[in-house]
């Protein structure tokens, strides 16, 4: 069974209701494993460092920003929590906007927001509320140590949360030699516009979603079959996982909780952009940096020959 990528709650205003996060993909990619031909046994990664050849243990290993070619600047893991958000339990919605105002471009990965037992009443008047108002909530997630833009919309009966881009992620396509201009700039006659309407109406259709399947993968799977039944397989006990159980809520009033938050809204003013990242204060204690110049390049010794496994 899929366990949570992340469990906290889902909060606007006042409300607060207890949600997991669950993948709303699923990786159909082939993946492959790279073996030793000569007996077939697997190869392994290691951290070597390249100027001795000698493996490096992970307690060895320090994050490092490049910020000139061999130049670094090493942080510590205090360097990189001062910078991290405080809030990681909590999906925080800033704002509500057009379901149709955002661009494709900006969204790019779903989840699919599960409520915890006794959380279904707040679960659901938030999806109603936002098909009734067509609008999705621009919201903050904290996963792991990444802090991400998301939006949550209704979907059916689920409430989806949507990974998105910030504006600092996309290309201008401004940068890209665009066609501008009118169809007559390009010699396009009534005619030939009117053939392709006609077209694209003969070609239109119903979106089905299990039309459309991964032929490269079908074709490949088929072939990994055939190749397994030639030369047998080596089978292995995979271990189940439980998944871990959402905590329960308390009742709520509901109304009294929109009603105070109604209030406070009009009291404090409206956020300009709730897309921006919001500015960070400089931390009152800086860990120190160190800075170090990467060393003249020397001709790397041999590594030493590892036994094959």
């Amino acid at each position: 069974m899929a366990r949570p990528v992340w469990s906290g709650t889902l909060s606007f205003g006042l409300l607060n209701i207890p949600v997991s996060l669950m993948s709303g993909e699923r990786r159909t990619d082939i993946s492959f494993r790279m073996l030793d031909a000569r007996n077939n046994a697997p190869i392994k990664y290691e951290r070597v460092n390249a100027e001795t050849g000698e493996e490096v243990p992970w307690k060895e290993i320090v994050k490092a920003f490049e910020y000139d070619k061999g130049s670094y600047v090493v942080l510590e893991p205090e360097d990189i929590k001062s910078a991290a958000p405080e809030s990681h339990d909590a999906v925080e919605v800033e704002g509500f906007v057009d379901a149709n105002s955002i661009g494709p471009q900006y969204f790019e990965k779903p989840y699919v927001l599960v409520p915890a037992k006794k959380a279904e009443k707040g679960y659901v008047l938030l999806r109603e509320a936002l098909a009734q108002t067509g609008k999705i909530g621009i919201a903050r997630v904290v996963i792991r140590t990444r802090e991400s833009l998301c939006a949550v919309m209704p979907q059916g009966n689920a409430l989806l949360l949507l990974m998105m881009r910030y504006p600092q992620e996309l290309v201008d396509i401004s940068e890209y030699n665009i066609p501008e201009g009118a169809r007559g700039d390009y010699r396009i006659s009534a005619k030939e516009l009117e053939f392709s309407e006609q077209l694209i109406e003969t070609m239109s259709t119903q979106w089905k979603p299990d039309d459309y399947q991964d032929e490269f993968r079908e074709r490949l799977q088929k072939v990994i079959k055939e190749r397994m039944k030639a030369h047998g397989v080596v089978k292995r006990e995979e271990e189940e996982h439980e998944a871990a159980e959402g905590t329960t809520t308390n009742v709520v009033d509901f109304m009294s909780l929109l009603q105070q938050s109604i209030d406070r809204n009009k009291r404090t003013p409206a956020k300009k952009n709730v897309a921006a990242p919001p500015a960070k204060a400089p931390a009152k204690k800086t860990t120190a940096r160190k800075a170090t110049k990467a060393a003249p390049k020397k001709a790397p010794a041999k590594a030493s020959r590892r036994k094959s496994a």
